[in-house]
């Protein structure tokens, strides 16, 4: 394949679930391969992320690059690398700012080891649902962490990308209260508020890649993790596990970002499309992600899982009375926590 040619990767799973969460979008669920002219583009941009190809954000990354392909008369062609195959979040966050890497989609959670105040978009406990969750990230504490991007010299894209609420599941302890969590070695993204959020619980959190957790899981590294559904699913962590407890306990945003050097070299009309494809291939995404949970649960079932629907507000109980809540305002900033509780009530 020539090296500006699309490599964009996603396969067809042909579970009904699957075509459920991704309505829409299943004609961009095959492996892709677009042939341009040797000598067309002027710009070939990498994008990174850690989902597996058969994610709903790779899918809708994929469908954005084709688009943006195309807008473009082959100008500017994006190649898509899913499942860390450019390294993982903390490596393709230190490529993106050196410049080795154009684009990437990361997680809030991971960017705050750069961007502190991103932290505040994942606060645990804190949204009742998605339409809570984006009526804040598309508002004032969105547009707030947004600026603080930009200062770290990143150029981010308008909306963000969804990965899911969080669950904790396990391989063979059930989780139905917040003590059943003590002692148990969790796989967490190395991503401050995931590290306190489960120490508080008395778990021992232990950072991994996802393309290393399921190995983790089967060989009994680690005794669970907690992931979105979603991923739950696409990445098979159910062959390995057998509990799923809905915590709900964490949103999951992802920022879509540039380098801004790469973001700059870009004329105006090449970046008005990079940017109009990748944002609303974003909502598209979330709503593949927010509508397919129902379908995801009874999939799962159906893949021997056991789904726990804990007390909500005992878990949040811990949270608040480690003193979490008022720890996070004075380390990520009392304007972002502000704006944060300005939308969805008082948390400390």
């Amino acid at each position: 394949m020539n090296k500006n040619n699309i490599r964009a990767r996603a396969q067809t799973t042909g579970r009904a679930t699957r075509r459920a969460l991704l309505a829409g979008a299943a004609g961009a669920t095959s492996f892709v391969i677009l042939r341009w002219p040797a000598n067309a583009a002027q710009f070939t941009y990498k994008l990174g992320h850690d989902q597996p190809v058969s994610h709903p954000q790779n899918v809708r990354a994929v469908e954005a690059a084709a688009n943006i392909t195309k807008e473009s008369g082959g100008r500017l062609t994006v190649e898509v690398f899913p499942n860390n195959q450019l390294g993982g979040d903390t490596q393709m966050l230190a490529q993106l700012r050196s410049g080795a890497l154009e684009l990437l989609q990361i997680g809030d959670n991971i960017l705050a080891n750069v961007v502190p105040s991103a932290s505040v978009a994942g606060i645990p406990f804190a949204y009742k649902d998605y339409d809570q969750l984006w009526s804040t990230l598309d508002g004032e504490l969105g547009r707030y962490i947004h600026a603080q991007i930009e200062k770290a010299g990143l150029h981010v894209f308008d909306k963000a990308w969804d990965a899911g609420f969080r669950q904790v599941f396990t391989s063979d302890h059930a989780v139905n209260a917040p003590a059943d969590m003590k002692g148990l070695k969790l796989r967490v993204p190395e991503a401050p508020i995931q590290l306190s959020t489960f120490r508080a619980f008395g778990t021992s959190p232990t950072p991994i890649n996802n393309s290393e957790l399921y190995t983790a899981l089967q060989t009994h590294l680690v005794d669970g993790a907690e992931q979105p559904l979603v991923s739950i699913e696409s990445a098979r962590y159910y062959e390995v596990t057998k509990y799923i407890t809905m915590t709900r306990h964490q949103p999951t945003p992802f920022e879509m970002l540039a380098n801004g050097n790469a973001w700059r070299r870009l004329p105006p009309d090449l970046q008005e499309i990079l940017s109009r494809n990748l944002n609303e291939s974003a909502l598209r995404e979330r709503s593949d992600v927010a509508h397919g949970e129902v379908a995801l649960q009874a999939h799962l079932k159906t893949q021997g899982q056991a789904i726990i629907e804990p007390d909500h507000a005992a878990f949040q109980n811990v949270i608040r009375s480690a003193g979490l809540y008022a720890q996070w305002r004075d380390t990520y900033g009392a304007e972002p926590f502000a704006l944060l509780e300005k939308s969805v009530g008082k948390l400390t």
